[in-house]
């Protein structure tokens, strides 16, 4: 059968499957396209800001600026705005900024669980529709006659929206539990590099006042 023979045996339903289809595997292109492009240098990304940091944190907020766009670095950079804040305001914006980017890297799940949610079930009123429609035509005195020979061809047919319902659910759920893999994997790259930030940071703020007290102590004696 041709895809359009396809779409009209398979009933009403299979318009909004298509549909679900058309919006699933659109996400799917545009999420693998987003994930490839920040795994390929988050190594590079994650190492060239904390080792800046680790050797001149005033060179900081400049290295984050050379990775536009990518969900790491505006993570980092964020708290680098503040000017000297206190080690506890510059936790709490790690953590803003963390809840923001992580946020925005889920961008396409709902679609992607409305589409393992809805296919099935779409699927299924479509077989149901399909079989009303085969044996709403026959009679109790058409049972073992040559008028029922259509009923098991119009059951297969029927069966074609259920089977494109479980085809749209099962690829949309791979690629939604793959994307929830990678999303997981950046969770604990955030903390660890945020942790590391924050230890260089806390470590420069003792050093800072260190240096301020050994500079004010020598006046007051």
């Amino acid at each position: 059968m041709t895809l359009p023979e396809i779409i009209q045996k398979g009933g009403l339903t299979m318009w909004p499957l298509i549909l679900l289809s058309i919006l699933s595997l659109s996400t799917i292109i545009e999420r693998l396209w987003f994930w490839g492009k920040l795994l390929l240098v988050e190594g590079q990304v994650f190492n060239r800001i904390l080792e800046t940091a680790s050797r001149n944190w005033d060179m900081t907020a400049k290295v984050t600026r050379e990775f536009p766009g990518h969900p790491l670095a505006n993570y980092l950079a964020e708290p680098l705005k503040l000017r000297d804040p206190d080690p506890e305001i510059f936790h709490l914006s790690l953590e803003t900024a963390a809840d923001e980017q992580l946020s925005l890297m889920r961008r396409g799940d709902k679609l992607l669980e409305a589409a393992v949610a809805l296919s099935p079930l779409l699927g299924l009123l479509g077989t149901v529709l399909g079989l009303i429609n085969s044996l709403s035509n026959i009679q109790l005195s058409d049972l073992g006659t040559s008028s029922t020979a259509g009923v098991t061809l119009g059951i297969s047919e029927s069966l074609i929206s259920t089977a494109t319902g479980m085809i749209v659910a099962i690829v949309s759920l791979a690629f939604y539990r793959l994307f929830q893999a990678f999303w997981t994997n950046q969770v604990r790259i955030f903390r660890k590099a945020g942790s590391e930030l924050e230890l260089i940071y806390r470590q420069r703020w003792l050093d800072l006042e260190e240096s301020d007290y050994s500079e004010v102590t020598p006046d007051n004696q």
